[in-house]
């Protein structure tokens, strides 16, 4: 089961939807890729760029035997298919991806999860396998590390990973783990945070609602980021004091802390049920969105480590137009611009979900609208920020009123450079991560200079140098200096 499918329940009042609010209309929108024909898939996940300057992705349906692929996408919109799910039998190296794109490793491999699929198939799983998680080549040879379903480890998980600065890797699993008692959501657990190595060793971290009925430290897992502080953030869509969802804190070695149960402030004005996981801001505070709450078409909040929330934006504010968009699915990205970027499902009458841009204190801008009357071909994804600059996404499709695609988004924001990891001793290796990089003369980490190789136009290797110091990472190039978009924290 979905966790979406039960969490659109009401997704039929949207076609209700109208317009208001003013928007700016974006520099440059192009769609550079649909999915037709035999291809046509539906797209859940979001995108991710890969050493060699192009982005890579999955889809949660299409491909050879309809288990959805994993694909290769040149910024001008050149598609390349790297594998097809369900190629094996009973559908042993999964099935659709859904929620949480794939993450680059520091092995230079994409790592990421199927909902479906994998060698355990139980009736709890429906008999399609309870999902897995892969490693694949950006060649495309593809291997699965775990197929869940067994003990306690989850089922279907969701969200994605993320690679901790201790190299492993760290999600969530939508149902499963030792908890057996959400049956009043027709689930079977009520979810699970694990720990998988890169060799595919799988710890279960924490199962939710452990107490039984209740459930106050949440139901239902959207995935996890690693805060700065070394721990791990995300949400829950359902569970806490109200049952509408969490915001929870936990610690590598499994202690979790519910920091913000939505629906505190009557009636649910501070956002109910969050479908998506976290950011976390330049300024240390946690960013998110609730598909619900608000003004009954969901929010953006910030949330502060030690659980704080404000409530930046409801949707649809006057209960009118709503052309600011409504439902985000999605998290939100912190762009170059130190600003917050989003989309959102839903929209007007003649709208089918938005893109937006949020400050940290709450300005918020449409950015675009998706032109199409039907509600199901909305974005569900994140967006991704290539080092560019650009934006590049994809919207969900509905097959019998529009395809899937991927488009990019240009709000002239000014190149970057990206480390892979954000974080390292002295001495480790790092992969920096651009556009026209060839002729690069400089790397420092916040000042000090670092020694580099230049692989490519789009990839440099480096490591740590001695005396460096938490800060900016910056390439020197003949047509300026690059930075970083995010501090390279160097770690004891």
């Amino acid at each position: 089961m979905s966790k979406f499918n039960w969490g659109m329940r009401a997704c039929g009042i949207f076609l209700l939807w109208a317009a208001t609010a003013a928007a700016l209309p974006a520099q440059s929108f192009t769609t550079i890729y649909t999915f037709t024909g035999s291809n046509f898939t539906y797209d859940y996940s979001g995108l991710v760029q890969g050493s060699d300057g192009n982005l890579y992705g999955t889809t949660e349906s299409g491909g050879n035997s309809n288990g959805g692929i994993v694909f290769k996408i040149t910024p001008n919109g050149l598609l390349t298919t790297l594998y097809n799910f369900c190629s094996l039998p009973n559908c042993a190296d999964g099935q659709s991806t859904v929620g949480g794109a794939l993450i680059l490793a520091t092995d230079g491999n994409f790592y990421g999860t199927t909902e479906l699929g994998g060698t355990v198939t139980t009736s709890d799983c429906e008999y399609s396998g309870c999902g897995t998680v892969f490693r694949v080549t950006p060649g495309g040879t593809l291997t699965t590390l775990h197929s869940f379903g067994l003990g306690t480890d989850g089922q279907f998980p969701q969200g994605g990973l993320v690679q901790g600065t201790d190299g492993n890797f760290y999600g969530t699993a939508i149902q499963g783990g030792s908890s057996q008692i959400c049956l009043d959501r027709g689930s079977i657990g009520c979810g699970a945070i694990f720990k998988i190595t890169p060799s595919g060793e799988l710890t279960t971290l924490y199962s939710f609602c452990p107490q039984g009925y209740g459930c106050s430290d949440g139901e239902f897992p959207n995935g996890v980021i690693q805060g700065s502080d070394g721990n791990f953030y995300g949400t829950t869509s359902a569970g806490g004091n109200t049952s509408n969802g969490t915001v929870f804190r936990i610690t590598a070695g499994g202690k979790l802390t519910t920091l913000y149960s939505f629906c505190n402030q009557k009636p649910c004005i501070d956002g109910s049920e969050p479908l998506a996981g976290l950011v976390q801001g330049g300024d240390g505070n946690f960013y998110g969105t609730t598909y619900g709450g608000g003004n009954d078409y969901g929010t953006v909040f910030k949330i502060t480590p030690t659980g704080n929330l404000t409530t930046l934006a409801r949707f649809c504010p006057h209960r009118y137009a709503c052309r600011d968009g409504t439902a985000p699915l999605a998290s939100l990205i912190q762009a170059t611009d130190g600003n917050f970027y989003g989309t959102s499902y839903g929209g007007r009458r003649t709208d089918s979900g938005t893109i937006y841009e949020i400050t940290s204190s709450g300005e918020f801008r449409t950015v675009y609208r998706f032109p199409n009357s039907n509600l199901a071909s909305g974005p569900r994804a994140a967006l991704v920020q290539r080092t560019d600059g650009r934006f590049f996404g994809t919207t969900y499709g509905a097959k019998g009123y529009t395809d899937a695609t991927i488009f990019r988004l240009d709000e002239s924001l000014t190149p970057f450079v990206k480390t892979i990891p954000t974080s390292g001793a002295i001495g480790s290796a790092v992969n920096i991560l651009g556009t026209n990089l060839t002729d690069a003369t400089s790397v420092t980490f916040h000042g000090t200079p670092a020694t580099f190789t230049v692989v490519s136009s789009s990839e440099i290797t480096t490591t740590v140098p001695t005396g460096a110091t938490t800060g900016t990472v910056k390439v020197v190039t003949p047509i300026g200096t690059l930075s970083s978009n995010a501090p390279f924290t160097v770690t004891p």
